[in-house]
């Protein structure tokens, strides 16, 4: 077993600045290693964070989510397992996928979508996270959901109170407080729009989310506030990361960009690289539920365990050259990378896989290629450098960029 004086610590500034070398040099000298302030076993190896996702004897739990999860969110689907975990992602798990996705909600992507952009299409500049990124998924889900969109700068707080308190490793008072007090101001908004849409349903998402029922079971007003939080924040975030990620990286590869920009078709390509590569969650918790042997030696039974994403997603016993982006990569399968039979580790895997990742898919597609069609010749601000920032969750803070416009 090693200690976490051998490689940068997690919440040290260095490993905040760049985790990568602090992730290959856990991959390479500590696999697994126990660390005292988290109170965790950090695991970094692809296959071993592989085989905590997958779950496939039932070594690993969701139990942690009851302290790191329900004090923000209230009890939500992800810490549910056996039947009842099946139900309740059977109630909400169709309106993300296959006609309910098309018909439903494309359009209210698509719209979205071109509302921001047709804000700063010609002005020949943007900041691609301040304009287009933060918002975007946010009024999305908030459309979906048929709240209003003008409500936006509170959702904003709220999911970047909840993303701080999911990654305050350090135990920050102030940020534990904020996150706890989101979760009333949170319920004391949705709560009484709940009960209105079961008295007068429409056709959004929440009204089916009201009216749903599987084998006579049907979601509570409280699991409801549940999920629309849990969907804000976790949609919120991630796809916001996604988009901006997916901009730097292509950005700082101008041959790839404009291989996508010449083809629309390889977004999807973009999207998977960007989520091996730069993936907007690097650290996923699990709870042991045996006592498990992975590399580098044993966790024993009740244990939190820190699963690294980033390092796992950048494992050169899995991806050649993986500290290179590349989205020609032939170890990456593009048709599997939204799928629970994903390559990468970005939306976790097993029953938990994301139930978003399809609409994240479609956001990203329709996003990526309206900003390509808006700015054709787009390049970073003169000496402008992307930096990422985070370390639960990590992405540009801000990504300036210039174009010509276009008109439309």
């Amino acid at each position: 077993m090693s200690t976490a004086q051998q490689v940068p610590d997690i919440l040290s500034p260095e490993f905040a600045a760049d985790p990568y070398p602090a992730y290959r040099a856990m991959r390479e000298t500590a696999p697994l290693l126990w660390h005292e302030a988290t109170k965790s076993y950090i695991v970094s190896r692809y296959e071993d964070v592989e085989r905590v996702f997958k779950d496939k004897a039932g070594e690993f739990t969701t139990d942690n989510y009851a302290w790191q999860l329900e004090p923000v969110h209230g009890k939500t689907i992800l810490q549910l397992s056996g039947r009842e975990h099946a139900v309740r992602r059977a109630l909400v798990a169709p309106a993300f996928r296959g006609s309910d996705l098309e018909q439903k909600f494309l359009p209210v992507i698509e719209r979205n979508s071109r509302e921001l952009i047709d804000a700063f299409r010609h002005t020949g500049s943007a900041d691609l996270v301040d304009d287009y990124a933060t918002r975007f998924p946010v009024n999305v889900i908030a459309d979906m959901l048929g709240l209003d969109k003008a409500d936006h700068p509170r959702f904003h707080r709220w999911y970047t109170a909840v993303i701080a308190f999911l990654g305050n490793l350090s135990g920050d008072a102030e940020v534990t407080a904020a996150g706890e007090r989101t979760r009333v101001e949170f319920a004391e908004y949705m709560l009484p729009i709940i009960r209105e849409r079961r008295e007068k349903p429409g056709d959004d998402l929440l009204s089916v989310l009201c009216s749903a029922e599987v084998d006579g079971v049907r979601m509570s007003d409280e699991d409801i506030k549940a999920f629309c939080s849990l969907l804000l924040a976790a949609g919120g975030e991630t796809t916001d990361k996604a988009i901006a990620g997916i901009f730097a990286n292509l950005l700082a590869h101008p041959d790839q960009l404009a291989a996508v920009r010449a083809d629309h078709s390889l977004i999807p390509r973009a999207f998977a690289e960007t989520l091996r590569f730069t993936p907007p969650v690097h650290m996923i918790m699990r709870q042991s539920g045996t006592e498990v042997t992975l590399s580098g030696g044993t966790v024993p039974a009740g244990a939190t365990v820190t699963c690294l994403i980033g390092a796992a997603n950048r494992d050169e016993r899995r991806y050649a050259d993986p500290d290179r982006f590349d989205i020609f990569r032939d170890d990456l399968t593009t048709t599997k990378a939204f799928s629970a039979a994903a390559d990468h580790l970005a939306f976790a895997l097993g029953r938990h896989f994301c139930v978003g990742a399809l609409l994240a898919k479609a956001e990203v597609e329709i996003g990526v290629g309206q900003l390509l069609d808006a700015m054709p010749d787009v390049r970073l601000a003169e000496d402008f450098q992307p930096a990422e920032q985070g370390v639960f969750t990590r992405g540009p803070q801000s990504l300036p960029v210039r174009f010509t416009p276009v008109a439309r």
